[in-house]
């Protein structure tokens, strides 16, 4: 594995259209073996989930909110998944020691990815270069 998917780039494959899912979707097929999602980005989908279904007004909302939980499971399933581990926990404790200002979750992350030493792939690069040694890419541009 060389590379880690930020939620926001799973996100736009997850949507299947749009000018950023052009760039990105070919690019990513030429590094299927390379490519892994962290459970942190399966963290923050589920809850999103978890919000709109909480919030459905009616039995069209609920299927959708289950239909789009469900694909999310579905898509995760397929794809290697790193886990929030004890060195990516001590590097995340080391960060916010540092105090580097990032998002708790997107903290969570970078250090998935700092521990295996992987390439983040993100548009959040404004946040994600905040953080001492991570190599962070957008690969929608």
């Amino acid at each position: 594995m060389k590379y880690l998917l930020d939620t926001d780039h799973i996100s736009i494959l997850q949507r299947g259209s749009g000018p950023e899912f052009a760039v990105l979707a070919p690019r990513l097929a030429r590094f299927p073996a390379d490519l892994a999602f962290s459970i942190i980005s399966f963290h923050e989908q589920v809850l999103g989930s978890h919000t709109f279904i909480s919030r459905a007004r009616n039995g069209t909302d609920l299927i959708r909110g289950y239909r789009t939980l469900g694909e999310i499971l579905q898509g995760f399933l397929a794809s290697p998944v790193l886990p929030f581990d004890s060195s990516a926990a001590a590097i995340a404790d080391d960060l916010r020691a540092q105090r580097v200002r990032v998002a708790t979750m997107d903290l969570r992350i970078a250090a998935i990815a700092l521990s295996r030493s992987l390439v983040l792939l993100s548009r959040n690069l404004i946040d994600f270069r905040r953080v001492p040694g991570l190599m962070a890419e957008d690969w929608t541009i």
